[in-house]
């Protein structure tokens, strides 16, 4: 499935499975056309995916910081 690159990362209509290689090929992808800045939506629910999020983003180097809530 081809994914709209533009920063912005909507997981409501992944599985959780699906996203362990989704986020760091979608941030990967960001990087190489110069985005920076990625907001990933991965919603409240369970946790689930946020647990899963957070794990991801902590073992890329190239992550600086994150944070989580909000419109920012």
């Amino acid at each position: 499935m081809e994914y709209p690159i533009e920063g912005t990362l909507d997981l409501h209509t992944f599985r959780p499975e699906d996203v362990k290689d989704l986020v760091p090929d979608y941030i990967e992808e960001c990087r190489s056309r110069g985005i920076l800045r990625v907001k990933i939506i991965h919603g409240k629910g369970t946790g689930v995916l946020q647990r899963i999020v957070h794990s991801i983003l902590d073992g890329l180097p190239d992550v600086v910081d994150y944070s989580c809530g909000g419109n920012t």
